[in-house]
Order: C-alpha cells, then sequence, then structure tokens
C-alpha cells in the first residue's frame, strides 16, 4: 500500500491582497484539485492571526500523486499569476501521514 502524503502550503499576500491571491488559487488549482483523484482532501484556509496569511493543506493518494499534480501543465501559469499578489515566497512542508481520524474511521 502507497504512502499518503500531505502538503502544507503557506502564503503571505501583500497587504490587502488575500482575495486577489484566492482568486487566482480558484481558477487554477481548486478546479484542477477537484477533478484530481490522487489529491484525497485538500483545505484552503484564511490564517486568523494574520489578515494576509493563506494556509493551503492537503493530502496526497502518494508522493507520485504529488508530484503528478505540482508538474501539471497549468502549474508554471499559475504560479506566475498568484506571484502578483504574495509578498514573499510560500513555507511548503512534505510530510507522511503516519494517522488521520478519516483512515481510522473507514477501518
Amino acid at each position: 500500500m502507497s504512502e499518503k502524503v500531505t502538503l502544507m502550503v503557506r502564503h503571505r499576500a501583500k497587504p490587502g491582497e488575500r482575495e486577489k491571491l484566492r482568486s487566482v488559487w480558484e481558477r487554477f488549482v481548486k478546479v484542477n484539485a477537484l477533478r484530481n483523484p490522487g489529491h484525497l482532501a485538500y483545505f484552503f484556509n484564511y490564517d486568523q492571526d494574520d489578515a494576509d496569511g493563506v494556509v493551503a493543506f492537503q493530502v496526497f493518494a502518494d508522493a507520485e500523486a504529488k508530484d503528478t499534480f505540482l508538474a501539471s501543465e497549468w502549474y508554471p501559469e499559475y504560479l506566475r499569476e498568484v506571484s502578483e499578489f504574495v509578498a514573499e515566497p510560500p513555507q511548503i512542508t512534505t510530510a507522511s501521514l503516519v494517522w488521520s481520524k478519516e483512515d481510522e474511521l473507514a477501518g
């Protein structure tokens, strides 16, 4: 059985431009994550302690699914467009999923 992989991405939008960042994310990432069977879960969050912060948490079926998604043909255009609204490079953490409530309940 393949090991699930999680990806946490913290973005910091330029002051007052978080909604613009979200708009670009919705046009590219949201639509592609929805139709990607390798994406088991995706959470797009606003940081409650930072009016310009965004945290995205993703669960992939395995490392190959993550790598394939990030190598998608639309991804460079997304990066180019979103770069207009971010204040700094994202903080990215990749991890191996050890336990989840969802997996526990599924048995």
